[in-house]
This record gives C-alpha cells, sequence and structure tokens, in this order.
C-alpha cells in the first residue's frame, strides 16, 4: 500500500479539481491518503512569489480554465462570490477536526464544497458558523493546539520543497498540480520512466540567465 500526502489549501480550484477526481486517479490501486491543510500564501511568502489571482490577466484566465476543467472532468463548480478570500478560518476548522491535524476525506470534501458549490461567500461568517456546527469538531479554530498544527503542516510543506497547492508526496517524491494526478497514477502502477534517470536530471540543467529587476 502507497502512502500519499495530500497538501491542500481550499481556496485554489485546482485543489478542489484534483480532490474530487482523486477516487478516479487512484482507482485499483492499493493506496491511503493523509489530506494536510496548509496555508497556500505561506508558500507563496516563502518563494517570494505572487497568486495567480494576484495578477489581473491570470487571474480571468485561471478562473475560464477552472470552469472549463470542471466541466470537462464532470465536476459541479461554481466561482465564490469573491476570490481570493481569507482561507485561515477554514483551514483551521479542517485541523481542528481532527487530533492529529490531518482531516478525513468528508470533512474536506464538506469544506471544499462550501467553497466551491453554490457561488455564495465563502468567508461569510454565517456560513462559517453553519459549516462550524455541521462539522462538530470538539476543538475550535481560535485552539492555540489548532493554529500550531496549521503552521507545522505550511512549514512541513516548505521543508519538503513545495510551491503550491495542491501537491501530492509519495516516497518522497512530489507530484505537483491538478494536471499531475495521470502522472501520479502512472508512478504508482510502476511506469519504468520513474526507474531511469529522467527523475533525477532536470536538477542538473544549467541557469543560463537570470531575470534581472527593473533599473
Amino acid at each position: 500500500m502507497k502512502h500519499i500526502d495530500f497538501y491542500l489549501d481550499f481556496i485554489s480550484p485546482y485543489a478542489y479539481l484534483a480532490f474530487e477526481t482523486l477516487p478516479v486517479a487512484l482507482m485499483g490501486i492499493s493506496h491511503r491518503v493523509t489530506y494536510k491543510p496548509v496555508l497556500f500564501a505561506g508558500l507563496l511568502k516563502h518563494h517570494g512569489q505572487l497568486g495567480p489571482a494576484e495578477i489581473a490577466p491570470k487571474r480571468d484566465w485561471t478562473y475560464r480554465q477552472v470552469l472549463w476543467l470542471a466541466q470537462a472532468h464532470g465536476v459541479d463548480l461554481q466561482l465564490p462570490a469573491s476570490h481570493p478570500f481569507n482561507p485561515l478560518a477554514l483551514l483551521r476548522l479542517a485541523v481542528a477536526t481532527d487530533p492529529w491535524g490531518t482531516p478525513n476525506r468528508h470533512t474536506c470534501e464538506t469544506i471544499f464544497r462550501h467553497v466551491w458549490q453554490g457561488g455564495a461567500e465563502a468567508a461569510d461568517p454565517a456560513r462559517l458558523d453553519a459549516l462550524t456546527l455541521l462539522l462538530a469538531s470538539s476543538r475550535t479554530a481560535q485552539d492555540p493546539a489548532v493554529k500550531a498544527q496549521l503552521q507545522a503542516h505550511t512549514d512541513g510543506a516548505v521543508a519538503r520543497g513545495l510551491f503550491g497547492v495542491p501537491s501530492f508526496v509519495v516516497d518522497g517524491r512530489v507530484f505537483w498540480g491538478f494536471d499531475a494526478l495521470p502522472m501520479l497514477r502512472a508512478y504508482l502502477l510502476g511506469d519504468p520512466w520513474f526507474q531511469s534517470d529522467a527523475w533525477d536530471s532536470v536538477s542538473r540543467v544549467g541557469v543560463g540567465a537570470a531575470r534581472m529587476g527593473p533599473r
């Protein structure tokens, strides 16, 4: 049985698409998935990057693409009324539902669909209160231990070299993005490509030029 760490942030439509289609991607493969909520903004800050929704033309393209991908893969998806939004309350709620801070699939599904189905405000206080009651966590999102677990997940993601969500880590290998699911499946099925030098050879490619800042 293969153990897969699935790093996610509910703010990401690609993480939602990956979550919804993961069972199909892993069909017939003996596996166990651990869901690890992380603060995507923390990964961006560490690597000095902007999120796709922080670049206006890229933001529009992202929303168009995810709507197309959703219909192409049969996933029910509507954009929330506002995006991006502050996902901390949702991430902490997910972490709070499990003593080790790793929510189960039902919890993640409930929160993802809270955001990506119905077109409502994901961070609306009344909706958040209703979601909290629905998940019936024994801990609160304001519990210092919950906050520490979310930070630990994010720090752990950085330590593993993660730079975005969704990311899947298995056997120390990182597979990033919704479009990496076929690659992940191939690896889990023992595709011989992964036994070649191809995986590691990319780190030996030289940097021909470094982008300079504005002068």
